[in-house]
């Protein structure tokens, strides 16, 4: 059966919780690795129309400082989709909430309450959001990128 995910379920804006002048833009491409005639593994992106259970997704997140001052203590927060399955990020030094928001932390540290009121320890499938703290400051025109990967549930 096909899910058809609207973009605007996919691209939900990012927080940017930090200086005035930064320009954020959310892009998701479904990845497919395919056999090449050598018998390598080619991996490609390609933008979605139709998603399918199963299917691995890349959340992009670029920004952009636009401002005339370097952008300092740069926090960029996106949620992720209901219908999304986090799996993980490149960036070690990203926090992940399993409540909404409300808490962050690594997922080895998180836990979730199970309907019977028991706490268990939080795994990919809880992460609801994922925050990264920009440790270097941006300079005026400078420019990055973030991301994170999904399955469809």
């Amino acid at each position: 059966m096909k899910i058809l995910l609207a973009l605007f379920a996919l691209l939900m804006p990012a927080a940017a919780m930090a200086a005035d002048g930064v320009t954020l833009v959310s892009q998701v491409f479904v990845e497919h690795a395919q056999t090449a005639p050598d018998g390598k593994t080619v991996t490609t992106r390609d933008k979605p129309d139709v998603v399918v259970p199963g299917d691995n997704l890349v959340f992009v997140l670029s920004y952009r400082n636009d401002g005339a001052q370097p952008a300092t203590d740069l926090v960029l927060t996106n949620p992720v989709p209901d219908s999304v399955s986090f799996s993980s990020t490149d960036d070690a030094n990203a926090v992940v909430s399993v409540d909404g928001g409300k808490t962050w932390g690594a997922l080895r540290s998180l836990t979730v309450v199970v309907a019977d009121g028991v706490s268990r320890p939080a795994e990919a499938a809880d992460v609801t959001h994922i925050r990264w703290s920009l440790t270097r400051p941006v300079p005026s025109g400078g420019a990055g990128e973030l991301s994170f990967r999904g399955v469809v549930k």
